[in-house]
């Protein structure tokens, strides 16, 4: 006796269901502390899933990387984000006895160089010091001071020359020296105009020569970035500094001319345009005018004013690898401030 195929699917439906001796799949789950900790021994059973996880380190390395892990030193190295490992290089930072300069040439130092800051001040501030040691006992690098004016060519030329040949390359440069001062246009005098240029503009471009003639006698290249503002862009509103901001404007400008000049030898020129930082010198004019500790966090569309280790990133990227291919450009960083 034959049965049609589908009188067998009606009886298939009436039959009862089992429930399975195990369930067919299992859920998805990470330890909390293989989430919290990547480096440690991952979880028995399922692997993470793709994306979900970073992928098990090989084990030659794993107990290395566990044994030696440490987030402020691992990236930049050969394990992780290589192009910013700055081991091996020699860099200058001007303006880094203290504020926004000695926050950066501390984010070189974190990516393995030798820094040298160069200061017009016989003495840095204490917090150098602080970095100076951490640079040695942590960092497995060292940290110099120069005392010089940018405005003393020669004796400029003279220590970036002897840096250079003590250390047998130049591979970085950040310009951060400068000064400010408010003054209404009518009442600037030709003298104290000509101070501002020379030390924000005249300053940054006999530095930028000096590193340059030595990059090119080591043969290596290397990279500059500039600190512009985005003043250099922009006229601030209620903020009366002319001749200032026409220095910032002229170092965007040189930056784009060093750039197309010395790209032949390998020399990357780009600046870096912050907005309103919060440093002591703006706390202290925050006193003087307590408006604009209100008014100035309006101006941008993040609602807040910057601090000088905001910054750090940049100048690591900037002089690093990570920026290989970007030469004669402004790094915008005012909170969308002139975006506006």
């Amino acid at each position: 006796m034959s049965i049609h195929p589908r009188t067998l699917q009606r009886l298939a439906r009436t039959l009862p269901r089992s429930p399975p001796s195990q369930p067919l799949l299992r859920p998805f789950s990470i330890s909390a502390r293989y989430a919290k900790d990547p480096l440690s021994d991952p979880p028995k059973g399922n692997p993470p899933v793709s994306g979900r996880g970073p992928p098990e380190p090989p084990k030659d390395e794993a107990a290395n990387l566990k044994d030696n892990y440490n987030p402020a030193t691992y990236l930049g190295t050969t394990k992780r984000l290589a192009e910013f490992n700055l081991n091996d290089k020699v860099c200058l930072v001007t303006g880094a006895a203290r504020g926004l300069g000695l926050v950066q040439a501390e984010a070189l130092l974190e990516a393995g160089a030798t820094v040298y800051a160069l200061d017009r001040l016989p003495e840095p501030s204490p917090d150098f010091y602080r970095v100076q040691k951490r640079a040695a006992s942590e960092l497995g690098t060292t940290f110099h001071y120069r005392q010089i004016d940018v405005r003393n060519v020669p004796e400029l030329n003279e220590i970036i020359r002897d840096i250079s040949d003590k250390e047998g390359r130049m591979d970085g440069l950040i310009a951060a020296a400068g000064i400010q001062q408010e003054t209404t246009a009518l009442d600037y005098s030709a003298k104290d105009a000509n101070t501002m240029f020379e030390v924000n503009i005249t300053g940054v471009f006999m530095t930028a020569q000096a590193v340059a003639k030595e990059m090119i006698r080591w043969g290596n290249g290397g990279s500059m970035a500039f600190i512009a503002s985005m003043s250099g862009t922009i006229a601030n509103r209620g903020l009366i500094c002319p001749a200032y901001n026409a220095s910032k404007a002229g170092v965007m400008q040189l930056a784009r001319n060093l750039a197309s000049e010395w790209g032949q030898y390998g020399i990357r020129v780009n600046t870096i345009s912050p907005g309103y930082i919060v440093t002591a010198m703006v706390e202290a004019l925050f006193e003087q005018y307590p408006e604009r500790r209100r008014d100035w966090p309006t101006q941008n569309m993040l609602g807040k004013l910057s601090q000088p280790n905001e910054y750090r990133g940049a100048a690591v990227f900037l002089i690093s690898d990570a920026s290989s291919f970007m030469t004669g450009s402004d790094l915008r960083m005012d909170g969308g401030h002139s975006a506006w």
